[in-house]
């Protein structure tokens, strides 16, 4: 197992990103973007995983808004009929000032589904719906990084609209140059390799 020392602690904005030994079908290979970190634990969705649904089946008014593929992602294995939406905002556009918005980091927001989607699109480079999401209790979440089951590096807002045909993963691994950057060719299944 690969160790690394980092000074990136959990935080809004911030990645977890699956350490190749975590078997758990939820979070294998995933990378999960921290919507929210606090003492009575974290909040984050699963960037890397989309669905056959589409937004227009379970949110008609929002469908036509999604970023491509307009499919619901699955963000996690809790509350799985829960949708959220994170939206990455356009340059000028303050979250905290816009009815519907809750600023979550830089330019990405987390969007109020029940709001007018006419009266925010134009504020958004692009949105996506997850159903469900990933939770963890602070003592919970902080046993599974000192095990080694998860990498916690910083997130690009980008991340959060990255393209599913792309390896999200591998990406994130490789941007973070040495020794992580060995686990993006580790292979999905080792037993092929």
């Amino acid at each position: 197992m690969c160790r690394v020392e980092d000074d990136v602690g959990v935080e809004p904005g911030t990645l977890l990103v699956a350490a190749p030994s975590l078997s758990d079908e939820n979070f294998r290979r995933t990378v999960v973007y921290i919507i929210d970190h606090r003492e009575e634990g974290t909040l984050g969705v699963v960037l890397n995983r989309p669905s056959e649904v589409p937004v227009d089946e379970v949110l008609p008014s929002w469908g036509a808004f999604v970023s491509e593929p307009r499919s619901v992602f699955v963000g996690g294995p809790v509350e799985r009929k829960t949708a959220l939406c994170l939206a990455m905002l356009r340059t000028g556009e303050n979250a905290a000032t816009t009815s519907g918005l809750i600023a979550v980091r830089g330019p990405i927001a987390l969007v109020d589904l029940d709001a007018d989607p006419a009266e925010l699109v134009d504020r958004f480079r692009g949105i996506r719906v997850f159903a469900g999401y990933a939770g963890w209790d602070v003592q919970q979440l902080e046993g599974e990084i000192s095990r080694g089951d998860w990498f916690v590096v910083p997130g690009l807002p980008a991340d959060v609209l990255a393209s599913p045909e792309a390896d999200l993963w591998g990406l994130v691994l490789r941007r973070q140059g040495m020794p992580l950057a060995l686990l993006a060719t580790h292979p999905t299944d080792v037993r092929t390799n």
